[in-house]
């Protein structure tokens, strides 16, 4: 690997790797790393990404595993099989997330424990999992997708908002404790984009998009392109896009009161 890349970057191993965010991570690390474990439920969707990876780079190393990390159970089998096939990640990649958008009272309590089993219970198992051995070889790095959502709570987003906040605040106090090993941890939370998230956490085949807030939007590839870039810059946070860094400061200025206010008084577009 060329001196200027990341020792880190030897080997990804990238949750929801299949679709959107996960996989445009794969697609951008595949020119510069030499083994890529792509992680998601849907095994044809990892099949072709693997195929297509492999189309372009012929000598990049790729182990995909089905898995659905809302099961615990899978995440052990998950990583018995890293174990079992001595296989090390140097950089962990926390992208696989889940929403849910309507009223907490009338939503699925088997959704919002998926939830929350996905976007934080995975996130730290697989953290605490993987952690010890990148200390032990001084090599590692942490990159976790987080949310705008997570530095406001946001009505009909409850619970995918708290989850959020779970992951900016874990990262920064990871990232505190790993400073001594060289070990960077970047907490990335994104405003909008167009991806499959939308499709899922909307309710009863109502489409989710976020109303009002279009001016937000960034593309995945911008997403991805900018994570990597502070990741490499040791960087703690980021929020991609310019507009979404100044909404961020905007709303981290606010004090309670005017957040309650903004909840008051959002325009909520949900089922009655």
């Amino acid at each position: 690997m060329s001196p200027d890349v990341p020792s880190y970057l030897d080997c990804a191993l990238i949750t929801g790797a299949s679709s959107g965010l996960g996989r445009e991570f794969a697609n951008q690390l595949a020119p510069v790393t030499q083994h890529l474990i792509l992680v998601a439920r849907r095994q044809d969707r990892l099949a072709k990404a693997r195929d297509e990876i492999i189309s372009e780079h012929p000598s990049i190393k790729i182990t995909p595993i089905v898995s659905d990390l809302s099961i615990e159970e899978e995440r052990e089998s998950l990583i018995s099989y890293l174990k079992e096939h001595r296989i090390s990640p140097t950089l962990l990649i926390n992208n696989a997330g889940l929403g849910d958008y309507g009223e907490f009272t009338s939503s699925k309590w088997e959704k919002i424990h998926s939830m929350m089993e996905v976007n934080m219970a995975a996130l730290t198992h697989l953290s605490y999992s993987l952690l010890p051995e990148m200390k032990a070889r001084g090599n590692g790095a942490i990159l976790n997708i987080s949310s705008l959502a997570s530095i406001l709570p946001i009505a009909d987003f409850a619970v995918y908002a708290a989850t959020k906040a779970y992951v900016t605040s874990f990262g920064e106090a990871l990232r505190a404790e790993l400073q001594e090993d060289n070990i960077p941890v970047l907490t990335v939370c994104p405003g909008p984009i167009h991806t499959e998230f939308g499709e899922v956490a909307a309710r009863d085949g109502r489409e989710f998009e976020a109303q009002g807030y279009e001016y937000l939007y960034v593309t995945s590839k911008k997403v991805v392109t900018e994570a990597l870039n502070a990741l490499f810059q040791n960087k703690a946070r980021l929020y991609p896009g310019w507009k979404v860094a100044a909404f961020a400061a905007v709303v981290t200025a606010l004090p309670i009161c005017a957040i309650r206010l903004f909840n008051s008084n959002r325009s909520r577009r949900i089922e009655d």
